[in-house]
């Protein structure tokens, strides 16, 4: 009798057990069966959405104006102001080539940056001399002797001219250019020094107290021209007689107001005005030479009196 209670207990939890493992089967079951929904559900949203986006695209009426504007060339690119198309478009951009390493250097030698190279130039010098004052420009050979009498007179012509407060403008140079910056400096004036990079030049000269250097000629004649209001020109060889030539042709032109123009030797001087006013004038290269635009004079007094006569104080 007892075996068959003990037999009957564990029958009964046996069948007991078997009850609760149906309804932990169904549970996981019903895990496994909420899961697929949801992967089965993100699919389809995602073939909506695709199939919802192409409809949207094959409805969107095309602008009759943007097929007109479209270039047959391609797309357009731009480069600052620059458009470029088609086979033209670049494979870099400006802000890359900025950035990377550039082992090439040419670039410092094409005509773009020759251009801002020109432009720093004149800025520079407009921002030197712009307050100067009043000033005359003396010009002449950079081969002058300290020891010539020409020399001297250049000295003391620029001494007179900065007793008189107004500044003296040469190419810095030695020679004729040193004496009357020295004759300026020494008087407590403005000495001024333009000069040019050359190849046989030691820079501007020790009696200089406002200098500048320049690369172009053109750039440094402009200065010569804007700020001076007299010039003496003392003898001297191609570049004296090209900033001789030029200025006064700029004042023949009427290109600048007129400038009282002294040359200083008149020995020197005689045998060029009579080969301008002889086979130039009668071969009718030139009109009759305006006998108010030079001063020719042996007199460095004389020369500074007609250089600063234009000046009103």
């Amino acid at each position: 009798m007892a075996k068959k209670q003990k037999k009957s207990k564990k029958n009964g939890g046996k069948k007991a057990a078997e009850a609760k493992n149906p309804a932990e089967a169904t549970s996981q079951s019903a895990v496994v069966d909420d899961m697929e929904p949801l992967e089965a559900t993100a699919a389809n949203d995602t073939a909506t959405l695709e199939a919802e986006t192409a409809t949207e695209t094959a409805a969107t009426p095309v602008n009759p104006v943007d097929l007109e504007e479209a270039s047959p060339l391609g797309d357009t690119y731009h480069r600052g102001p620059v458009i470029l198309r088609g086979q033209m478009i670049p494979s870099d951009n400006t802000t890359a080539n900025l950035l990377k390493p550039d082992r090439d250097t040419d670039w410092l030698h094409m005509d773009p940056w020759r251009v801002l190279r020109i432009q720093s130039e004149f800025v520079d010098g407009f921002g030197a001399l712009a307050e100067l004052g009043p000033a005359v420009s003396i010009f002449g050979s950079a081969r002058t002797q300290r020891t010539e009498s020409i020399y001297k007179a250049a000295r003391r012509m620029g001494s007179q001219i900065a007793k008189r407060n107004i500044a003296v403008i040469t190419g810095g140079g030695p020679g004729i250019m040193e004496a009357a910056n020295r004759g300026a400096a020494l008087a407590g004036g403005k000495s001024v020094g333009l000069g040019i990079e050359l190849p046989h030049e030691q820079g501007l000269n020790q009696w200089v107290n406002l200098g500048m250097s320049f690369r172009y000629f053109f750039v440094r004649k402009t200065m010569f021209v804007k700020y001076s209001s007299g010039v003496i020109v003392c003898p001297g060889g191609f570049g004296t007689l090209d900033e001789m030539f030029e200025l006064l042709t700029l004042v023949q032109t009427h290109k600048v107001a007129n400038i009282p123009v002294v040359l200083y030797g008149k020995e020197y001087w005689q045998g060029l005005f009579d080969w301008l006013n002889g086979p130039v004038a009668e071969h009718g290269m030139i009109s009759t030479i305006d006998p108010k635009l030079v001063t020719v004079t042996d007199d460095a007094d004389e020369a500074v009196d007609v250089a600063v006569s234009a000046i009103v104080r």
